[in-house]
């Protein structure tokens, strides 16, 4: 822009944009809408609504602009990257946009305040920060959003509709709908109206406090927990899931996984290191593959590459537990690596989709894990490989519920909705991506969380209440039937806090006077790891996960794998 044009615009809007409306003349409106017309042209992709303002005094550099009608952008503004808002959105004096962000509807972006979609890497001490790479997860926020001034919002922030974030805050989590949150960093402060959930029906009066001491119990119990799976033996002793059975290699992970998210380090007897050495020491080199145990506590030989229904959870468990023992797998995943775009396209077509949606569910996970392991150790997969895994995704998801495959006369929608956590859980939430159709996919999740076979309280399982709570909370950001979801994530977190055993943890079904003596309500390690981080995401949800103190880090963690 020109020195003239910039003079040109009369300072009142510059500064002052919400003037224009009313004070603006027909020649003020000509030279905007000829200012707009330049900017446009010159944009690689712009597009500016009707009524809009931008300030000639602002810094508009981003490759893609969207402003929804009567926005504005006031002097002083810094644009790069892809900026995406709907209609009456404002970025005023001074504010700071950079990278991918998402504005809804009606979005007011204080003076001075910083949205930064983008991240330095800085873990190689020996290079320079600003030489090592740029990540980008993208900025997300919802309708009626009011962002005070001098407010900084990281990289892979999601803020729900309604929310208000106070003057000065720093915000490095996501922020529920309808919360008011303020500080460095920000928290819930209190909420718009009745707090989510409030008038549920059955649900504590102070959710938030049975929580919190949820969690001091299961923290001062973690040991108890943990040591009572323990097997004394050769090499120190390994871990089963419950006392009397045999050690598996998920144990191990699952023990490091509790222990890592209640105590903060590796669980005893063996030091981290030893953990570290022993997981590793259990990947086959040829194929990448970690074999699974056999009665003696060897490993048994692997199955067929790339991986098998026995070997494939070991890409997702052992890979989580090394990297929350701040390592990583000795070799790369070969047999993963060297897959074409063509063979993972014949495999996908090949899964039974219908039949079985959760089984191929679990092969994509296992697939898009393992893609992601490799990269972790700069091995990259087949050109368009990881394309085509996305690429099959998007283009099979059933626009109608938002998931893959079927619903069957037997199960209703369980197998269905257990898939779509599983294969969404490796490759969407893993890679930072939206899903395709996640307004109905909520509808579907919801629809299924009716169904009393699996959800009462007696007969809730760990996959069947964390494949309901995850996908709610993948897709939150869109607001959609807020109430609702908020609604059932108290209702579950209920239940859920009523599960644990003293002293024992969770088993991995619901204990119930009907089902004593079942194997799957023996309380053990893989029931307690699983059920911690469902009461995360539904605390989350439900907006009283700050009262846990914990967030999972490893196989469950909700923020994208970096």
């Amino acid at each position: 822009m020109t020195n003239s044009q910039a003079a040109a615009a009369p300072a009142l809007f510059d500064y002052s944009p919400w003037h224009y409306w009313t004070q603006a003349s027909a020649d003020d409106r000509a030279r905007q809408h000829r200012f707009q017309q330049t900017l446009c042209e010159a944009g690689a992709e712009y597009s500016i609504g009707e009524d809009c303002y931008v300030s000639p005094l602002a810094a508009v550099q981003n490759d893609h602009l969207r402003l929804g009608p009567r926005s504005y952008i006031a002097a002083g503004a810094y644009l790069t990257g892809a900026l995406r808002a709907g209609r009456d959105c404002t970025v005023n004096p001074y504010a700071v946009v950079r990278g991918t962000v998402e504005l809804g509807d009606a979005v007011r972006i204080g003076a001075h305040t910083s949205l930064l979609a983008f991240n330095h890497g800085y873990e190689d001490p020996d290079t320079e920060v600003f030489r090592q790479p740029v990540s980008s997860q993208g900025i997300r926020i919802g309708n009626d959003v009011w962002i005070g001034s001098h407010v900084v919002l990281l990289d892979g922030i999601t803020v729900a509709d309604g929310a208000v974030i106070g003057a000065g805050s720093v915000v490095t989590k996501d922020v529920p709908a309808k919360a008011v949150v303020g500080g460095n960093p920000a928290r819930v402060l209190r909420w718009r109206g009745t707090p989510p959930g409030a008038v549920h029906k059955g649900a504590p009066r102070d959710l938030a406090g049975a929580v919190a001491a949820f969690a001091d119990t299961a923290r001062a119990q973690a040991e108890d927990v943990i040591a009572r799976c323990f097997v004394p033996g050769p090499g120190g002793g390994l871990f089963a899931d419950v006392p009397g059975c045999l050690p598996t290699v998920r144990a191990q992970c699952d023990a490091v996984e509790i222990a890592d998210l209640l105590l903060g380090r590796a669980p005893l007897p063996l030091s981290a290191d030893e953990q570290v050495e022993r997981l590793r020491s259990w990947q086959d080199p040829h194929s990448g593959i970690v074999g699974a145990l056999g009665e003696d506590g060897r490993q048994r030989p692997v199955g067929p590459l790339p991986f098998s229904a026995e070997t494939g959870y070991h890409f997702l468990c052992v890979g989580y537990a090394l990297d929350l023992l701040g390592s990583a797998f000795a070799h790369p995943l070969h047999g993963v690596a060297a897959l074409t775009a063509g063979d993972v396209v014949e495999h996908l077509e090949a899964l039974p989709w219908q039949e079985n949606p959760w089984y191929s569910g679990d092969w994509v996970d296992t697939l898009g894990t393992a893609i992601m392991w490799n990269r972790r150790r700069g091995v990259r997969e087949q050109s368009g490989a990881l394309d085509a895994l996305f690429g099959w995704l998007l283009t099979h998801a059933d626009p109608h519920t938002g998931l893959w495959g079927s619903p069957s006369a037997a199960d209703g929608l369980m197998r269905v909705v257990n898939g779509f956590y599983r294969a969404s859980r490796g490759t969407f939430a893993q890679f930072g991506l939206p899903v395709p159709y996640p307004e109905r996919t909520i509808d579907s999740v919801l629809r299924h969380a009716r169904d009393a076979r699996y959800t009462r309280r007696d007969r809730q399982t760990a996959c069947n209440i964390l494949d309901i709570a995850h996908p709610l909370w993948l897709t939150r950001a869109t607001g959609y039937r807020a109430d609702d979801v908020v609604a059932l994530a108290r209702q579950l977190l209920d239940d859920a806090l009523q599960h644990w055993v003293d002293g024992e943890g969770f088993a991995f079904r619901a204990p119930h006077p009907t089902t004593a003596g079942d194997r799957q309500t023996q309380p053990g390690l893989q029931g307690t790891e699983m059920w911690l981080a469902i009461i995360w995401y539904l605390a989350d949800l439900a907006g009283v996960a700050d009262a846990l103190g914990y967030r999972p880090r490893g196989i469950h963690r909700p923020e994208p794998a970096p």
